[in-house]
């Protein structure tokens, strides 16, 4: 989850921060490697790990532009972290991630470009209002089917389904973000058919792409500070590793609570937004 690199918050344009510049702590760095930590296990099953490392970043000081991109510097790893286990559980089928994870790259370089045209805060009312569907959606969705496991070779329609779906929501994710992982999740369990536990596994494919994405944009701009994106790398990967065992091993009743729990925070969160501007 995370926003586009564009003009990402009033005064961006005119504040002349730079990374190298920004000192932090060491206990503040312990305490932001231990949010990582926490976000990469939340980020790995249900998605909104950048609810918990984004204003741990804010708290430690970090300007709004520099906390964005060090999130992002130190979350792809995360995301990596839980693909790659998830993939190692079988729940990762390479046909279908042939498709979208190019798509959700392209779509999240298209969001990048597409914040310089308009303003991410317009999609606040409707995200909400998305989120609210999502959790009536996992609230009354039925037990998941039978074999919670990828067949091979998905068919052709799959896989153009698939790809809509990660160019729609990485183009999402490149733009505004809130939400990214639950949206994927809900909409390859809904569109595919696929179990919950199968579908964070999907949508962590996407994920990655975005990041990655979104890593080289901010990198570019010099905006992520490094000396504290890589510590808090390293407790992420650890966080989304055991977030995505968990996962495996707790499957689909598991993979419902947290993504209830992920959409009741963006909901306040965003609700809060909305009603303050």
């Amino acid at each position: 989850m995370g926003r586009g690199p564009g003009p990402w918050y009033p005064g961006a344009a005119r504040e002349e921060v730079h990374p190298v510049d920004v000192d932090v702590s060491t206990l503040h760095l312990i305490l932001l490697c231990l949010a990582a930590l926490i976000a990469g296990m939340v980020d790995a099953i249900a998605g909104g790990g950048g609810l918990i490392s984004l204003p741990a970043l804010l708290a430690a000081g970090l300007p709004p532009h520099v906390a964005l991109g060090t999130n992002k510097g130190q979350s792809v790893f995360g995301s990596f972290a839980a693909l790659v286990r998830f993939s190692r559980a079988g729940l990762v089928d390479g046909k279908l991630a042939s498709v979208t994870f190019p798509f959700g790259l392209g779509g999240a370089f298209a969001g990048a470009a597409l914040v310089l045209l308009v303003k991410p805060e317009v999609l606040k009312p409707l995200v909400l209002v998305l989120l609210i569907a999502v959790a009536a959606f996992l609230a009354f969705r039925k037990s998941p089917r039978p074999g919670d496991t990828p067949e091979p070779g998905p068919p052709a329609r799959a896989r153009a389904i698939g790809a809509l779906i990660a160019l729609a929501i990485g183009t999402y994710d490149g733009f505004f973000g809130p939400g990214t992982g639950t949206f994927l999740i809900v909409a390859f369990s809904s569109l595919l058919g696929h179990g919950l536990a199968r579908a964070s596994a999907d949508a962590k494919v996407v994920n990655f792409a975005s990041n990655l994405a979104s890593v080289a944009l901010f990198a570019l701009k010099g905006v992520v500070l490094w000396k504290v994106a890589l510590p808090m790398a390293g407790a992420q990967f650890t966080g989304a590793w055991l977030g995505a065992h968990l996962a495996v091993k707790g499957g689909d009743r598991l993979v419902r609570k947290v993504v209830l729990g992920v959409v009741l925070a963006l909901v306040l969160k965003l609700g809060h937004d909305v009603v303050t501007g």
